[in-house]
C-alpha cells in the first residue's frame, strides 16, 4: 500500500485511542496529510507526533470546540479531502437501568458528534468535494444487550449518514459509515475484566459470531487497508453506504 493516500488531506478525530490512533499512526506512511483530533491533549499530541501528523484538541460534542478545531486542522492541511469520524463511548448497562445523564453524554458524543464534525467538514469540502466517514456499529443495525444507549447513538448515526449522502452527492460528497469488529485496547481491559468463565464463554461465542477468524481483527491487517481504499479517490462512487470490517458478523444487505 506504498503511498495509497497520496497528499490526501485527512482530518481523524478520536485520534488518541482506539481505532483512531491506528489510523493517525498508519495513515502519514501512506502518504496522507493527518491532523488527529481528540479532546485528551497529551496523548493526542504524543500519538500524533510521533506518527508524523498534527494534533488538535477538540470536543465533538461542542459546537464551538468543532468548528473551531476543523477549522485550524483546516488550515494546517491547506484544504481539506476527508473527514474520519472515528470519536464515540461506549459505556453498557440494562436498558432499564440507563441513566438520562448516560443517555444523553452517549447520544452528545456518538450521535451529536457525527452532525457536528460532519457539518463542520462539509462547508470545506462543498466546493471541490471529499469524503465523510462515519462510525457506524451492529449494534446500530440489529442492536446489542446491555447497550442500548450506544446502540441507539449508533442508529443515529446510520440514518444521518444515508440522508446527508442523499443531500450532499450533487456536491460530490460522498458520506459512508463503516461497522467495524477491531481487537482495541479497550477490548483488552474488557477481556481484562472477565473472570475465567465468562472469558470462555465469550470466546466460545466469538468462534461462531465471526466467521472469519473467530475473534475481533486486527487494526494493521483488517482495518487499515479498508480505511485506505474509502479514504481514497476509487471510492468516489460510493456514497449512503454502510461498510462492515467485521469478519462476516453483520453481513449488510
Amino acid at each position: 500500500m506504498l503511498e495509497t493516500l497520496k497528499d490526501r488531506r485527512i482530518i481523524i478525530t478520536g485520534g488518541a485511542s482506539g481505532m483512531g490512533e491506528g489510523l493517525v499512526r498508519a495513515f502519514p506512511g501512506l502518504g496522507a496529510e493527518v491532523v488527529s483530533l481528540d479532546i485528551s491533549e497529551r496523548q493526542g499530541r504524543e500519538i500524533a507526533e510521533e506518527s508524523k501528523a498534527q494534533f488538535v484538541q477538540c470536543d465533538v460534542a461542542d459546537q464551538q470546540s468543532v468548528e473551531k478545531a476543523v477549522a485550524q486542522a483546516v488550515d494546517t492541511l491547506g484544504g481539506l479531502d476527508v473527514l474520519i469520524h472515528a470519536a464515540g463511548i461506549a459505556p453498557g448497562g440494562a436498558a432499564e437501568e440507563i441513566p438520562l445523564e448516560t443517555w444523553n453524554r452517549v447520544m452528545n458524543i456518538n450521535a451529536t458528534g457525527t452532525f457536528l464534525t460532519n457539518q463542520a467538514a462539509f462547508r470545506y469540502l462543498k466546493d471541490d468535494g471529499g469524503q465523510i466517514i462515519n462510525f457506524a456499529s451492529a449494534a446500530g443495525v440489529q442492536g446489542l444487550k446491555n447497550k442500548a444507549a450506544y446502540s441507539a447513538s449508533k442508529g443515529a448515526v446510520i440514518a444521518w449518514t444515508r440522508t446527508a449522502a442523499q443531500e450532499w452527492a450533487k456536491y460530490g460528497v460522498t458520506v459512508n459509515a463503516i461497522a467495524p469488529a477491531i481487537w482495541t485496547p479497550m477490548y483488552d481491559k474488557t477481556r481484562a475484566s472477565m473472570t475465567a468463565e465468562q472469558l470462555a464463554a465469550h470466546d466460545a461465542y466469538m468462534a461462531t459470531a465471526v466467521p472469519l477468524g473467530g475473534k475481533l481483527g486486527d487494526v494493521e491487517r483488517d482495518f487499515v487497508p479498508v480505511m485506505a481504499f474509502l479514504s481514497n479517490e476509487g471510492a468516489r462512487f460510493m456514497t449512503g453506504q454502510v461498510f462492515p470490517i467485521d469478519g462476516g458478523t453483520l453481513m449488510m444487505r
